[in-house]
C-alpha cells in the first residue's frame, strides 16, 4: 500500500538516484520520457489478464498480441506480446474501468529504459504475474522516495492516483517490496477499504495541488537577480567536487544548465574570485566528463550519466537531448577558453548524431538503448556493445610502435592512455549483475604528453597512433549487435538538437552543421507543424522506407515542445540570417501564449486545458534538470523576442512568468539556473547587435563571424540588409536610421534604445562586446 512521506528534499541539479541500481532512469526530468503510456484496468486480478491464475502458469508461453500491437509507440510495441490486458492510455480504457468499478494501473516508460526492460522481463511478461506522466511522477515522487522509469501508478476510475512507485521485482526482496506483493494487497484493499484509498487519494491530490501552486500572487515584479546569482553560485560551489568536477558523489550526470549558468555568471563576474571560480568549475567539469567513460571515446557522443564519482562507469544509454545541450556546452567553452580541446568533443557529439539518430526526413531520433546482446542470438546485457577486453584490443592493434623505448604495440600504447587491464577495469561493486567481467571502459587516464614522454614518443605520433586505433575499434564495433534505437521523434528533443548544430555550426564556423539544423527545421515543419491549427504534433515515428508516421490521432504538443523549437528557430535565424525562420518562431510563439498562458497567475501550464481536463492536476514545471524546464526557456525566448521585434506584450509576459515564479527562485534558486540567468537578462538588458551589410559579402561575414565566436549569451544578433519591407524592418523601425559606413559591413551594439558608434574592424566590435 502508499504510504504518505514528507515531501523529497530538492537537491543540488538534478535528481542524484542514491541508493538505486546501477542503470535506474532517475535523474531525468518527468518531460523526457515517451507520453505512450500503457494501461491495465483489470488490476482485480494478477497481472496475467483474463483467467490467469498464479498457481497455475500455462505449459507454452502466451503468443498471440494483445491490443499494443496496433500502436506507433516503440515503448508500447515492446509490450505487444505481454500476457497482460493492456490498453493504451485514452478514453476505452478509462471507460471500462468506470463500468466494471476497477483500479486502473498506469505503466509509463519508453523503450531504451533499462529498469523498464527489467520490469517487462520479470513482472509483465511472468504468466504468474501476468501526457501524463508529470503529473503522476509529481504524485510518485511526493508519496515514495523519490521519481524515475518505468514510474507505475494505480489510479482510481477517475484517474486519481492512490499508490505509486517506479521499479518493483518480481518477487519481495530485502529492500523492496515484490510487484506480486503490491497487486495482492491492492486488490485487497480496493475490494475491503475502497472508502480509505480513495479519501487518502483526494487528500494527496489537495496536498499536491497546494504544493504545485505557481502565481505572481500579490507580487509585483521578480526577485533582485543580483541577490538569486549569488546565492545559486553558492550553492553550487558547496556540492561542488574538486577533484573530478561535477556537483555530486554518485551517481553523477551531465548538468548543462548547471554549466551554462557558470559560464554566464562568469561573464558578469570575471573581474572577481568568484566569476573565475565560476569558469573554472565548468571547464573541468567539461574536461573531465569528455575524458572520462561517460564519454563514448570509439564512436562520440555522451552516455546518460556515469554511475561512480570519477566519471568512468556510465549507465550507457545515449539521449538525443544530452547530445545537443552537450554540443552547446563545449561550444560555449571554446568560445570562452579558446582551447580547441572543447571545439572538438562538440564536433564529435554531433559527427555521433548526425550518422547514428538522423532520419532521412532531416528529425532525429530519441535514443538508443544502454543493452545489446554481447554477440548474435545471446541475451542483451548492459554495456556489451561498448566495453573491451585486453585480448580484443592485442588482437585489432598489433602492430610494433617505431622509435618507442621499449618494445610497444599500437594495442599496448592505447591499452596504457585508456587504462585498459586484463582483469578488467569496472569494479564488481558497479557491476551487481556480473555482466562487466573481464570488460574495459575506454576513460583517458593521461594527457598526451604523459603517455608520449612514458614510451618517449613525441606528441603528435601519439595522437596519430590514438586516433588511428580508435578507427580501427570503430570499425570491429560495426561488426556487434547495436543497441536498440527508439525511433520515436519528439518535437522538443528536435528543437534542441537545431540548436545544438545552430550555435556549434555559427561558434565554429561550420557550414554543414547549420544546415544539419536548417533540415531538422524543415523537417519540424513538415511533419510536426499542423498547419490549420497552427499546433505542433508532440510525436512521429520512423515508417517503412524512410516515411514518417504519426498516431492517429495525433499526440498534441506539450509546452516544451513549443519552448525548445521556438529556441531552436531564434538560434537557426541568427547562424544561417534565414528571416523565415524567426517568423515562424514568432508564430508557434503566439500559438504557446493562447494554449498554455496563465492569464491569472503568470506563467506557462506545461499542457493545454482541454488535454489536460481529465487529469487531477495541471502543472507548471518548476525544476531546471537534465533538461531546462519549459517556463525557464520561454523566459529568454520572450526576451529575444522583444529584442527582435520590440513588442512590449512579450516583455510583459516575461516579467509574469519570472515574478510567479520567484517564490522557488527564491527558495532553491539552484534547482533553477536557467531561470537564474533570464532574470539576470532580463534585469542587465538584451544587447542588439545589428550588421549593416550584404549577407554574401566577404566584410559582412566576418562581422558575423566575430559575433558568433564570442560569448555573449544575452544578446539578438540582427542582419540588416537594407530592404525596408525586409521582416525585421518591418518590425523594428530604427533599424532604417543605421548606415553603412563608407559602403563597408558595418556593426551597431545597441541596448536601451540607444546604439554604439558604427562600427567596421571585427576586432574592434570584439573589444565593444567584451565590455
Amino acid at each position: 500500500m502508499s504510504h504518505l512521506s514528507s515531501p523529497p528534499k530538492k537537491l543540488k541539479g538534478e535528481h542524484k538516484g542514491h541508493g538505486l541500481p546501477r542503470g535506474s532512469e532517475r535523474g531525468s526530468s518527468s518531460r523526457d520520457k515517451d507520453r505512450s503510456a500503457t494501461v491495465n484496468s483489470s488490476v482485480s486480478m494478477p497481472a496475467g489478464g483474463k483467467g490467469s491464475r498464479p498457481s497455475c502458469p500455462p505449459v507454452t508461453p502466451q503468443k498471440a498480441p494483445n491490443r499494443l500491437i496496433n500502436e506507433k509507440s516503440p515503448y508500447l510495441l515492446q509490450h505487444a506480446y505481454n500476457p497482460v490486458d493492456w490498453y493504451p492510455w485514452g478514453q476505452e480504457a478509462f471507460d471500462k474501468a468506470r463500468k466494471e468499478n476497477k483500479p486502473i494501473f498506469l505503466s509509463v516508460g519508453y523503450s531504451t529504459c533499462h529498469w523498464c526492460h527489467m520490469m517487462e522481463e520479470e513482472s509483465f511478461q511472468n504468466e504468474e504475474i501476468g501526457r501524463v506522466d508529470k503529473v503522476f511522477m509529481t504524485f510518485v515522487q511526493a508519496t515514495s522516495s523519490g521519481g524515475g522509469w518505468p514510474m507505475n501508478v494505480w489510479l482510481t476510475p477517475n484517474l486519481q492516483p492512490f499508490v505509486g512507485g517506479t521499479y518493483f521485482p518480481p518477487e519481495d526482496g530485502l529492500t523492496r517490496v515484490g510487484f506480486r506483493t503490491v497487486l495482492m494487497r491492492i486488490r485487497d484493499q480496493w475490494k475491503q477499504n475502497k472508502n480509505t484509498l480513495l479519501e487518502n487519494s483526494q487528500r494527496v491530490t489537495t496536498a499536491l495541488l497546494a504544493r504545485s501552486e505557481i502565481s505572481m500572487g500579490d507580487r509585483q515584479l521578480p526577485p533582485s537577480a543580483a541577490t538569486m546569482n549569488t546565492r545559486c553560485f553558492q550553492q553550487l560551489d558547496e556540492g561542488y567536487d574538486e577533484e573530478y568536477g561535477g556537483f555530486a558523489e554518485a551517481p553523477k550526470f551531465p548538468t548543462p544548465v548547471i554549466l551554462n549558468f557558470l559560464f554566464s555568471y562568469w561573464l558578469t563576474h570575471r573581474l572577481t574570485q568568484d566569476g573565475s571560480r565560476a569558469q573554472q568549475m565548468a571547464l573541468h567539469t567539461l574536461k573531465m566528463m569528455a575524458n572520462g567513460g561517460i564519454r563514448d571515446h570509439v564512436g562520440q557522443g555522451f552516455h546518460r550519466y556515469s554511475t561512480d564519482r570519477q566519471w568512468h562507469v556510465p549507465h550507457f544509454e545515449k539521449m538525443l537531448y544530452d547530445q545537443a545541450q552537450l554540443a552547446v556546452a563545449y561550444s560555449q567553452a571554446f568560445q570562452i577558453s579558446g582551447d580547441e580541446f572543447y571545439s572538438e568533443v562538440a564536433k564529435g557529439i554531433l559527427q555521433y548524431v548526425s550518422r547514428s539518430l538522423n532520419h532521412r526526413s532531416g528529425g532525429f531520433y530519441s535514443a538508443e538503448d544502454a543493452d545489446s546482446p554481447p554477440e548474435r542470438g545471446s541475451r542483451p546485457k548492459e554495456g556489451a556493445f561498448y566495453v573491451w577486453t585486453v585480448k580484443e584490443i592485442q588482437q585489432l592493434l598489433p602492430d610494433l610502435v617505431h622509435g618507442a623505448t621499449e618494445p610497444l604495440t599500437s594495442g599496448q600504447l592505447l591499452m596504457k592512455h585508456y587504462g585498459l587491464t586484463e582483469a578488467g577495469n569496472i569494479s564488481p561493486s558497479q557491476d551487481p549483475n556480473g555482466e562487466l567481467q573481464g570488460q574495459n571502459v575506454l576513460t583517458v587516464r593521461y594527457s598526451l604528453e604523459l603517455t608520449a614522454a612514458r614510451f618517449g614518443l613525441d606528441v603528435e605520433a601519439v595522437r596519430t597512433l590514438l586516433t588511428t586505433g580508435l578507427e580501427k575499434l570503430f570499425q570491429a564495433r560495426k561488426h556487434r549487435p547495436k543497441p536498440h534505437l527508439d525511433s520515436k521523434m519528439l518535437a522538443a528533443w528536435n528543437g534542441l538538437m537545431v540548436s545544438g548544430f545552430a550555435v556549434t555550426g555559427a561558434v565554429l564556423g561550420i557550414d554543414k552543421l547549420i544546415n544539419y539544423a536548417t533540415n531538422c527545421a524543415k523537417f519540424l515543419k513538415r511533419h510536426m507543424f499542423d498547419v490549420a491549427s497552427g499546433r505542433l504534433k508532440r510525436t512521429c515515428y520512423a515508417g517503412n522506407g524512410g516515411t514518417v508516421e504519426h498516431s492517429n490521432p495525433p499526440c498534441w504538443g506539450f509546452l516544451e515542445d513549443y519552448t525548445f523549437v521556438v529556441r531552436g528557430l531564434l538560434d537557426l535565424y541568427e547562424a544561417s540570417q534565414e528571416s523565415s525562420w524567426l517568423e515562424w518562431a514568432l508564430r508557434l510563439q503566439d500559438t504557446q501564449d493562447r494554449l498554455f498562458w496563465d492569464s491569472r497567475g503568470g506563467g506557462y501550464f506545461c499542457s493545454e486545458a482541454e488535454l489536460g481536463s481529465g487529469l487531477p492536476l495541471r502543472l507548471k514545471d518548476d525544476q531546471d534538470g537534465a533538461e531546462p524546464s519549459a517556463n525557464s526557456v520561454s523566459a529568454h525566448n520572450l526576451l529575444r523576442l522583444h529584442g527582435f521585434t520590440g513588442h512590449k506584450d512579450w516583455m510583459d509576459k516575461c516579467v509574469c512568468l519570472l515574478t510567479a515564479f520567484s517564490e522557488r527562485m527564491r527558495r532553491v534558486p539552484v534547482a533553477l539556473p536557467e531561470m537564474v540567468r533570464a532574470l539576470s537578462a532580463h534585469q542587465q538588458t538584451l544587447k542588439q547587435i545589428v550588421i549593416c551589410g550584404d549577407p554574401q559579402a566577404k566584410d559582412t561575414k566576418a562581422l558575423l563571424q566575430c559575433v558568433h565566436s564570442t560569448f555573449v549569451p544575452n544578446k539578438v544578433l540582427i542582419l540588416a540588409d537594407g530592404d525596408p519591407s525586409s521582416f525585421l524592418s518591418r518590425q523594428l523601425p530604427f533599424l532604417s536610421t543605421l548606415r553603412r559606413l563608407e559602403d563597408r559591413a558595418t556593426a551597431y551594439v545597441c541596448e536601451n534604445q540607444a546604439c554604439s558608434m558604427p562600427i567596421t574592424e571585427p576586432c574592434e566590435l570584439r573589444k565593444l562586446l567584451h565590455q
